[in-house]
């Protein structure tokens, strides 16, 4: 128990970093991401009781009325390839983690760090620099077009 609280504490202060345009500023993006924060992770999950890493960028998606499917190779081919040093909030990224070609899938929100379903931790924030996944990146496709994503970056206050 107190491993997952200090984890939920250790995302919370990440997310916080994340850069917006002031310090206490949230965005419909930041909101929706950090919604699903902490679920659990459940294979073939699409709901806070539990994600599997595609259900919960289908879930933060469907929440601005994008539908994406339900895999992460499905999720690769949507939207247009960026590469990783024009990643924007928003943009999925996508790892080989079985050796088979794409199979895990994330959420990037600025400053090098993404929210993904993680099999063993649930919903959490990552460093895309992080050692586990800066070896299997293989990708990142925008979803979101630029007014989609301007409006979505703006302030809710």
């Amino acid at each position: 128990m107190l491993k997952k609280l200090v984890g939920a504490a250790l995302s919370l202060a990440m997310f916080c970093s994340i850069h917006v345009s002031s310090a206490f500023a949230e965005t419909p993006l930041s909101a929706a991401v950090n919604d699903g924060l902490g679920a659990p992770y459940k294979w073939a999950g699409t709901s806070k009781q539990g994600f599997d890493c595609s259900g919960y960028t289908s879930w933060v998606f469907a929440k601005f009325g994008i539908e994406l499917p339900h895999t992460s190779k499905g999720q690769a081919e949507k939207g247009t390839e960026v590469s990783k040093e024009n990643l924007r909030a928003g943009d999925l990224v996508f790892f080989n983690t079985d050796g088979r070609g794409i199979s895990h899938v994330g959420v990037y929100v600025g400053d090098g760090k993404f929210y993904h379903s993680a099999t063993n931790q649930g919903v959490v924030i990552t460093k895309l620099s992080e050692d586990y996944y800066a070896k299997r990146y293989v990708t990142a496709r925008r979803i979101l077009s630029d007014e989609q994503y301007q409006e979505l970056m703006t302030d809710n206050q």
